[in-house]
Formats: structure tokens, sequence, C-alpha cells
């Protein structure tokens, strides 16, 4: 059957690094895909207009690698999260939720060092209530290099992935998207490299007995 999936991405990348391989296995599939970044850099907050202009072009290129069915864009501003409104933020998320009628999500790890991963994630999460949101079936949490790692070292801050999938096929490509977020990649041991993308897809895919994996947390699958 067919599924129709939104991948949230609190800042353009966020969804190559962790889901650029289930982007792809779900068109090859023959799902629907959405795209919903939350977040867009402005000059008011110390962003140049190269820089901006620059993630624009970016943000065109992996549209157009991914070939997303549809492309939302809250627009609000980056690092700047936590000072909206919870409730404005959440109204938000919904109302794309609600707009391309999606039953699958990817959302950002709560527990990412970033706060603009915390919101978004709790925005996420308050639009998955079966009462108000009976079309979310799935949700499924993702892990960001650079952000899930570096959170705080305690257990409940811990990344412990119960879902895997299989990218083999997609990995090669999921890699040479993310180049093209040029001013968020470099060479190892930075942490969002191509070198180290590959080898936690390595350990991933070791998990679960194949040569590529991205890892996921189900937080709600239902089964009718």
């Amino acid at each position: 059957m067919n599924k129709r999936i939104l991948f949230i991405a609190p800042h353009p990348d966020d969804e190559t690094l962790g889901c650029g391989g289930a982007i792809q296995r779900h068109l090859e599939d023959g799902d629907t895909i959405y795209w919903l970044i939350i977040t867009k850099a402005y000059e008011e907050d110390g962003f140049s207009k190269e820089k901006i202009d620059r993630r624009e072009n970016e943000i065109i290129a992996v549209q157009q690698e991914y070939k997303f069915d549809g492309v939302y864009r809250l627009n609000l501003r980056t690092v700047c999260l936590d000072t909206y409104p919870t409730k404005d933020v959440v109204a938000a998320i919904g109302s794309v939720i609600q707009e391309s009628r999606s039953n699958v999500l990817y959302i950002p790890c709560g527990t990412d060092v970033h706060s603009d991963h915390h919101v978004v994630f709790n925005a996420s999460w308050s639009c998955c209530k079966s009462f108000r949101y009976p079309e979310v079936k799935e949700v499924y949490v993702y892990e960001t290099l650079s952000e899930t790692e570096f959170s705080a070292p305690f257990s409940s801050n811990s990344f412990m992935p119960n879902t895997f999938m299989d990218i083999t096929p997609y990995l090669e490509k999921k890699n040479r998207i993310m180049e093209l977020y040029a001013s968020e990649v470099n060479s190892h041991p930075f942490p969002r490299s191509v070198k180290n993308m590959t080898a936690l897809a390595t350990l991933r895919g070791a998990q679960m007995g194949v040569s590529y994996a991205e890892a996921f947390v189900c937080l709600k699958r239902i089964i009718p």
C-alpha cells in the first residue's frame, strides 16, 4: 500500500544525514515523499547574503536529487526555535501533516545537542496524538551526525535504535547528495564527513547483518 512519508528536518541537511537512504528506499517502493524544512537563515541573525543564497541553491539541488513530491518550508529563524511559542510550532507542523495527509513521520532525536532539534522533536511528537492526527500511523526518530552523538553522556540521552533499514543500494547516492551541502561537509575526522557517514552506516549495517543501514527509534506503529 502506498504510504505518504514526511521527513521533518530542523535544518536542510538533517534529512540526508539521518534519512538519506530511507528517502530513496521509500521512493523506490512507490511511496509519496515530502520534505518539511523548519528553519531558514536570515541576515539579521548574522548570516551573510552569500551564505543564504548558497544554501537556497543547495536546497534546490537536493530537492531535485531526491525528487520529492512536495517540499514545505516554515521559514522559522534557525538556531532560534526556542524563542517561538511552542503552540505556534506545533500548529505549523500540524498544518503540514494535515495538508500532505502524511501517515508516516521521520523526526529528529529529542536529546540531540542542538536546541532546534529539541523543539522540533517535541512539536512533532505533539502532532502524533491519535485523536487529533488519526492519519499518523508510524513515527520514527532518526539520528543526526554531529548532534545525536554529542548529547550529554547520560543514559536517558542515549540513542537506542529498535528499527533498521538496509540502505546498501543507496549509500553512495546519500553521500553524494550530502556533498551538495558544501558548507556542512568537511574531511575526516569532522563529524559530517563522507567517511564518518559511511562508518556509521557500516556500524548500523553490522547490527542487522547487511553492508550498510540506517537506524531509527520507532515511537509509534499502528498495524491495521
